[in-house]
This record gives structure tokens, sequence and C-alpha cells, in this order.
């Protein structure tokens, strides 16, 4: 990043299409009017991602902390151990990626093995399911108000997540597709998410957004089990996916009952359904 400082321009620097890294995440640098954004949900709960975006004229700007906007969110004046015992539905706590899905989220199935060894009816249902919950705000708290978008999955494709095995976004290919595969250690999954500017000002267009599971280092169930040890629940992980797909980022330590919180606990399926923070954080946006 120090190679391409915020003002500097793509086009004098020859800088398109080249990796771009930041504190272990990483992104290849999109042509002029695009903005891409890395998320990666980590073991130990870290924050690893950041956006690039690349203005019409080429200028470069970033949002190297998008979680760190989760703080202008939730109700102050406790303490963080009291944060972090709250209940998802009485934690307000969201941030936001801006960009936005404004018609319908297209999305294809990867040609490769899937997460837990699942059949593709199998996956389909589950990311089907993660999806509608972001879309349908599906949750506990009795928030009854749907997003403004739509998904349609369109099948098997041999075309891949744009997302290489350290969990970078590479160039993006205009098909959106989840899949497995390898990733760094300690990352558990990753979304690539591409999105362009627009003339009413509001949050950006998002025009591809791809998702990763790392099956190298990790395990992964559609059942967690009373013996579950130490398997990550797919739906789970998929809706905290989901979320970024739909412009929602990570919030940090004291929120652990919101989906979007940076680490996905193994052997639960708590983060299939939405908090109150992530509710509001949709609304936020649709």
């Amino acid at each position: 990043m120090d190679d391409l400082p915020p003002g500097a321009s793509v086009l004098d620097c020859a800088a398109v299409g080249r990796l771009l890294t930041h504190e272990g995440a990483g992104v290849t640098v999109p042509e002029p009017g695009m903005k891409v954004t890395v998320d990666s949900l980590s073991v130990d709960g870290s924050r690893h991602g950041f956006t690039l975006e690349v203005a019409a004229d080429g200028t470069v700007s970033y949002d190297l902390a998008a979680d760190a906007h989760a703080e202008e969110h939730h109700q102050a004046a406790a303490p963080a151990a009291a944060r972090a015992a709250r209940a998802a539905c009485a934690d307000s706590a969201y941030a936001v990626a801006d960009h936005k899905e404004y018609g319908t989220y297209d999305w294809w199935l990867g040609d490769d093995a899937l997460p837990g060894n699942v059949s593709v009816a199998q996956a389909r249902r589950a990311f089907e399911d993660a999806i509608g919950t972001i879309t349908g705000t599906r949750n506990d708290c009795g928030y009854g108000d749907a997003v403004g978008a739509r998904s349609k999955y369109h099948g098997r494709t041999y075309h891949e997540a744009d997302i290489d095995q350290q969990a970078r976004c590479t160039a993006r290919d205009h098909v959106s597709v989840w899949d497995a595969g390898i990733l760094s250690p300690g990352v558990v999954a990753t979304t690539c998410s591409w999105s362009r500017s627009v003339k009413s000002g509001g949050p950006d267009w998002l025009k591809e957004a791809d998702v990763r599971f790392n099956t190298r280092d990790y395990t992964f169930t559609n059942n967690p089990t009373g013996d579950c040890k130490n398997a990550y629940d797919i739906r789970s992980v998929a809706t905290h996916e989901a979320g970024h797909v739909f412009g929602l980022a990570h919030v940090g330590s004291g929120h652990e009952g919101q989906t979007m919180f940076t680490n996905s606990f193994a052997c639960t399926t708590g983060a299939r359904t939405l908090g109150r923070g992530d509710v509001l954080g949709l609304r936020s946006i649709y």
C-alpha cells in the first residue's frame, strides 16, 4: 500500500491489475470507477480486510478499518464485560461497507469440492438459506422487515471464486461464485466484493461478490450435534459471508451475539439468525 498511497493515480502508476496488500489482506487493483472490498472471517476474531476505491479519474482512496464504524452504532456506556455478555437481541452494534445490492444477486456454485463434503443440492439449500436470512432479515428479535434485494441461484460453473490461496481478491471475472478450497491458515472463509458508484450518491452498486470456505485447514458440518468437535456450521458461516455480500461489515469484541462478529464459533448454529445490530445495519443500508 505504501507504493500506492491515497491520492495517487492508478493510471500514472500503471497499477490496474497489480496486487496490493495491507496487514496480511490483499486485493487486485480494479479499473477506474470500481471499488473492491476483502473481508476474512478469522479463527481468533482478528480483523483482516480493507476497501480500495479507484475513482473515475484513477485516484485511489482506502477504508482501512470499516469495522471501527461499529462503535458509532452501539448502545454506549456499558463496560466491555457487560457488552460481551449482551444477548443478540439487546445489542445494536453494526458496521457497514458502503455497498448494496440494488437488484438481484445472481450467484453460482463452483464445480470443485464443497464445504463439509455436502452434495450440490445440500450446498445450494444451505447457501440459499443463508442468503435468505440476510434478504429476509430472519431473526428472533421481533423484526419483520425484509431487505430490498433479491437473489437467484444459477447452477454450477467452471468459474472459481476470484480469491487466491492467501485469501486475497484477484481480478474479477463478472461471475459471483461460492466455493471451497485453500485459504490462509487462520482464515475460515473470505468474501470479495466489487461495486461501482451510483449517480444518486448512495451506497455503491454491488457488481460481483465471491465467497470461499477454507476446507484445507477447517472442518465444516451442516448439522452440528452434541459430539461436535471444532467443526464450523456451514449455514452460520454462510450467513456471515452473505452479510458481507449485502453490505455489512465486521463488529468486534463485546458483540459476540451478532452474526457479523469477527469470529464464527465452532459447533454452534447461533449465527444462522440475525441479532438486533445485524438487522439495524441492514435497515441502515436498505
